[in-house]
């Protein structure tokens, strides 16, 4: 069984998406209890400098869950922080990855903020990976709530079989199909978010090679 790795990057920067960050961190440190070894390590990142958001976007991991405002209407689909002194479009993100030869380095994205599992999300996000990934979005509004209903459930069942017969990306599709449907049967709700897999574009293929 080896770690898995979860990267935590919070660009929301209020006191709702702390409260939420939180909640992830906490539920991610309850499953490494009572094992000699972590089952998960945690990587958290909370900051203004782009330099250092981008670099988190691409460092390697398993996950890599995103909580930020999603804004679809602006020229390319941007992360934003709630006071929007902080954005980052994935344009940038693709300009940055490609000027290291390198693109995001995740088996699966949880992009933990408003409609960001709609079309344009997909096709942006696209031209900045490295391979294929779990991609989840969400196609509607979302709070607190959603989130920790949805996220306690999906890292719950990523876990669940502590690593052993699936690879990071079989898992991460895996758990996300087990958290919608729980999601539905906790609420009674549709659940808004939705879970895709993702292939690098051509523009992607290219400047990855």
């Amino acid at each position: 069984m080896r770690n898995r790795r979860v990267s935590l990057l919070d660009i929301g920067l209020d006191q709702s998406f702390d409260a939420s960050m939180a909640f992830v961190q906490s539920t991610l440190q309850s499953i490494n209890a009572g094992w000699s070894e972590p089952i998960v390590d945690i990587d958290f990142v909370r900051s203004r400098d782009p330099d250092t958001v981008l670099a988190a976007f691409t460092a390697p991991c398993d996950v890599l869950h995103v909580m930020a405002h999603g804004d679809q209407d602006s020229e390319t689909p941007t992360f934003s922080s709630t006071d929007a002194k902080t954005t980052i479009t994935l344009s940038e993100l693709g300009d940055y990855a490609a000027e290291r030869g390198h693109g995001l380095n995740a088996s699966a994205v949880v992009a933990d903020g408003c409609r960001t599992g709609i079309g344009s999300w997909q096709k942006a996000l696209r031209d900045c990976l490295h391979g294929d990934i779990v991609y989840i979005g969400t196609s509607a509004l979302i709070g607190w709530h959603e989130s920790t209903v949805f996220c306690s459930a999906f890292y719950g069942a990523l876990f669940r079989n502590k690593g052993k017969g699936f690879t990071p990306f079989e898992q991460a599709l895996d758990a996300a199909g087990r958290a919608i449907d729980a999601y539905a049967a906790i609420t009674d709700r549709i659940c808004p978010y939705k879970v895709m897999v993702l292939q690098p574009s051509r523009q992607a293929r290219l400047a990855f090679r």
